[in-house]
């Protein structure tokens, strides 16, 4: 199935196809059943530089722009992978790269762009607070030149295959600013020195195998260089990582939902009952077509918002759009495509049943379908805020 677009950036297109030919159905099976992480395809990734695509090329990387990141994550979904092993290195760096200092960018960013270092967690989310990201209760308090950190956070993702991750947390009470967004900080930890030293982790179980965490901080230190920018600005700063990380997510649903378009129309037209191919019947024909119409029309919603992101442009409500648009085109032909393989899509080695689940997941993370409602109700369509 093409694209209005898939013919452009065929080079990263086909690179990524090529590796991702290393990693068959079989192998990303396997590591579903057991329950792992796929080391060995994020670190092929890494040693080929696509996890260093959004590093600028003077701290090592390939100094790329959001869409071709875009395209890599989309590229890896399409292949039969799942990006959510290894995308939160996209996106978290980039906070680092567009905010860090010039000692962290030089201290961190070519380690990264090598893949010595990894940065693939993002600690924001807590277990009373949800989405409502401003009334976090994660504090650090500044004593001397280091930070003392004291909360929880949830939904953490792939700390054990970090080294750094990206902490979000309150530096200012709650009551003594004046808007709700102020008074918040972003820090760099440093995940290996912090386990067990004011940091722990509980392992959550989940439907998709994501590795993912509940944190623990009890008088965990840092020093005051791991701040990244300046203090209290933390949530404008995270802002700017979460329009590339739904952007990013996006693409990711685009790649599923082309996956799940080639297999069904792949089964359909060889799969005959009553002397005639399924594929021939419009019940079957006409939910697979609107599923493909859908995700045109997020690809190209898609393709606006990389753009804009990439032009230094505002682009939080096409990031969005484009993330809702694209899970709901991925969800439905997920849904067509498990409902026209009857039983065998139930059947662990169609590989159906699979992906299935880990498109369900971006209905929900890493933000909802109703918060993006919410968003373009109050920003874009001027309505009164719901909350």
């Amino acid at each position: 199935m093409a694209s209005g677009k898939q013919t452009d950036y065929s080079e990263i297109r086909e690179g990524i196809k090529g590796l991702c030919k290393e990693f068959p159905p079989e192998y990303h099976r396997k590591i579903d059943e057991d329950q792992k992480y796929p080391e060995e395809f994020v670190d092929a990734l890494t040693k080929a530089g696509w996890m260093a695509a959004l590093i600028p090329e003077e701290f090592g990387g390939s100094g790329l722009g959001l869409l071709e990141a875009s395209i890599i994550m989309e590229e890896i979904n399409r292949s039969g992978g799942n990006s959510g092993a290894c995308h939160g290195q996209m996106y978290n760096m980039n906070t680092l790269v567009q905010h860090g200092s010039t000692d962290q960018k030089n201290r961190i960013l070519p380690k990264l762009a090598s893949g010595e270092l990894r940065l693939q967690s993002m600690a924001v989310t807590e277990p009373t607070t949800g989405t409502d990201t401003t009334k976090l209760k994660t504090f650090a308090e500044k004593k001397g030149n280091r930070y003392i950190i004291n909360g929880q956070k949830v939904w953490t993702s792939r700390v054990q295959h970090s080294d750094l991750m990206i902490l979000l947390a309150r530096t200012t009470p709650l009551s003594d600013v004046k808007k709700k967004s102020e008074g918040l900080s972003i820090f760099l930890v440093d995940v290996k020195e912090a386990l067990g030293n004011g940091l722990s982790l509980k392992p959550i179980r989940n439907m998709v195998n994501h590795e993912t965490n509940e944190l623990f901080f009890d008088e965990l230190e840092i020093p005051e260089d791991n701040l990244i920018g300046k203090e209290g600005e933390g949530f404008k700063y995270i802002l700017t990582g979460l329009n590339a990380e739904r952007a990013l997510i996006a693409a990711e649903c685009i790649g599923d939902g082309y996956w799940f378009i080639d297999k069904v129309t792949d089964y359909v037209k060889s799969r005959i009952v009553f002397d005639r191919p399924i594929g021939q019947n419009q019940g079957v024909q006409f939910p697979i077509a609107e599923a493909f119409i859908e995700l045109e029309a997020a690809n190209l919603v898609r393709y606006k918002a990389c753009e804009l992101f990439d032009a230094g442009k505002p682009c939080a409500a096409e990031a969005n759009m484009a993330k809702y648009l694209a899970a709901k085109a991925s969800w439905e032909a997920a849904n067509a495509c498990i409902q026209f393989h009857g039983g065998f899509g139930f059947a662990s080695e169609y590989d159906v049943e699979r992906k299935f689940r880990e498109t369900r997941l971006y209905q929900v993370a890493p933000i909802s379908t109703n918060l993006i409602l919410s968003y373009v109700a109050e920003h874009i369509l001027n309505l009164p805020r719901s909350f």
